[in-house]
């Protein structure tokens, strides 16, 4: 049986000791992105548990498959998360990305719509 402890926020962890999530690593990727535009990508590797790397070749994709823009502002990129994309896989295929931040970004002034 699981347990969690709820004072700490951790979440539960199955009895056979098996840690997995429901989004992707590219989905929490995007998700911090949309909560804060301006964040470095070593704050997304530290807030998602991924090396900078990875967190720099994730944004990568996402930007490369249009999710995402990057804007160069001095030394610092910033962010807009493209809303109005499908999800990529069939089973989700007819639904949209903007119900995805909806549910789990609070700050909706922080996206842009495409048109």
């Amino acid at each position: 049986m699981a347990t969690q402890d709820f004072d700490s926020g951790t979440p539960p962890v199955p009895a056979s000791g098996t840690r997995w999530t429901f989004l992707t690593n590219h989905a929490h990727v995007l998700l911090t992105i949309a909560r804060d535009p301006q964040i470095r990508m070593r704050d997304v590797a530290a807030r998602v548990g991924v090396t900078e790397r990875a967190a720099q070749k994730i944004a990568a994709d996402l930007v490369e498959a249009g999710y995402i823009t990057r804007t160069r502002a001095g030394r610092r990129n910033s962010y807009t998360v493209a809303t109005g994309r499908p999800f990529r896989h069939p089973v989700d295929a007819d639904h949209e990305l903007d119900e995805l931040l909806a549910v789990l970004v609070p700050e909706p002034a922080s996206r842009t719509i495409d048109t």
